[in-house]
């Protein structure tokens, strides 16, 4: 039977608390049943301000000059390019299969530092710097 994959519960610490961000963060928390031992992993989240911000740049570079079919066509090409790949036999033959930037796959400074080579290359392939996209709000 395949494993759901669950939304991760983002909270904030108050003292030796662990209080719910959001309201969905609270529904999902509310699941559990009083009592039940609930297994906790530990680690800083992602910024989705990031996250939100990256999309968008690809998106707007998409509509800019249609370079690709869709911002996450383009965000593949951008993987590939940069070298944010995994090499994969098949048949005798390597192929590269784009690496993931899920919040579980890598960590804060590892996006920092993806997205700062993205947005080198994009600028350098299209000419089109984060600072002309958004003005004085890039990144």
């Amino acid at each position: 039977m395949a494993k759901t994959e669950q939304p991760p519960i983002y909270v904030h610490r108050r003292g030796n608390v662990l209080a719910p961000e959001m309201e969905l963060d609270a529904e999902l928390i509310q699941r559990f049943h009083p009592g039940d031992r609930i297994k906790v992993s530990l680690h800083t989240g992602r910024s989705p301000s990031k996250l939100r911000w990256y999309w968008a740049y690809l998106g707007r570079i998409v509509k800019a000059n249609e370079c690709a079919p869709s911002p996450e066509a383009l965000h593949d090409v951008i993987k590939l390019h940069t070298g944010f790949v995994t090499p994969v036999m098949v048949k005798g033959f390597t192929v590269a299969v784009p690496k993931s930037i899920s919040f579980a796959s890598m960590s804060e400074q590892e996006f920092d530092a993806f997205l700062a080579t993205a947005t080198r290359w994009v600028e350098q392939t299209y000419g089109i710097s984060p600072e002309q996209v958004f003005g004085e709000d890039a990144a």
